[in-house]
């Protein structure tokens, strides 16, 4: 039987702002989100930086439609847990490469919001669940972080710095729902909070399979396993992450 590998509590003392970087609305809003509502609550501040508006996700609606949508549900989703701060990327939903490019672009939104730590989604082949992770993801993963590297070296991509965006170095980037997580965020009371933000995608799960688990239903899962993961009962619900000195 193989243990696995005991977590430490995420050192929240050492960041005071926080930047999301995913490829999608609502890749923040199926766990990481209950984080965001605990930091803001905490009164640190919290960017999203989205690579797209998730034109592509709804099979029913034409992308010209489902960008402006979508978009505007990540803003109602990220008020929810106290972000004001959306900003979206150009790049096309579905078939985002893992380049230069892409890690310029992340850079870029790193230096404008000059974060203590960054999260991402994994980029492994598979999530901690075992379900396939999807191109986007990995791709954004990746590079995000490569990113967190190249936004605090003045001479990769000086061009931004041209542009006024002087280097950043932040502290940390943090890795959700991978295989092998090293820390955990305690959201146990946050539960709500990230339910409601993910039911403000309504287009999008209004188009999801009958079958698939409510925001409830999903969220409880995903971040009650998690609390299970920790080694303390009073943690009831976790967020699990992989962390990365910088």
């Amino acid at each position: 039987m193989t243990t696995q590998p005991a977590l430490a509590a995420l050192d929240e003392t050492t960041f005071d702002s926080v930047l999301c970087v995913v490829a999608h609305p609502d890749d923040i809003e199926y766990g990481m989100a209950a984080a965001v509502a605990r930091w803001t609550t905490a009164g640190k501040r919290v960017s999203y930086y989205l690579l797209t508006r998730g034109e592509a996700g709804i099979d029913t609606m034409d992308p010209v439609d489902a960008a402006p949508a979508r978009a505007d549900e990540e803003r109602a989703s990220a008020s929810v847990v106290g972000v004001d701060s959306v900003e979206f990327g150009e790049h096309q939903d579905g078939v985002i490469e893992y380049g230069v490019a892409l890690r310029r672009d992340i850079a870029a939104a790193i230096r404008r919001t000059r974060p203590d730590l960054v999260i991402t989604l994994t980029h492994a082949e598979t999530f901690a669940a075992g379900n396939l992770n999807q191109a986007d993801h990995r791709a954004v993963g990746l590079a995000a972080l490569d990113a967190t590297a190249d936004a605090g070296n003045r001479w990769i991509f000086p061009e931004l710095a041209d542009d006024g965006l002087e280097p950043w170095k932040a502290s940390a980037v943090a890795v959700a729902a991978g295989p092998a997580p090293t820390h955990y965020v305690d959201v146990t009371g946050h539960l709500d909070d990230a339910v409601e933000s993910l039911e403000e995608h309504r287009l999008y799960n209004a188009a999801l399979p009958e079958d698939f688990p409510t925001p409830a239903q999903l969220l409880g899962t995903i971040l009650g396993q998690g609390g299970e993961r920790v080694d303390d009962p009073a943690v009831g619900h976790a967020l699990l992450l992989e962390v990365y000195p910088r």
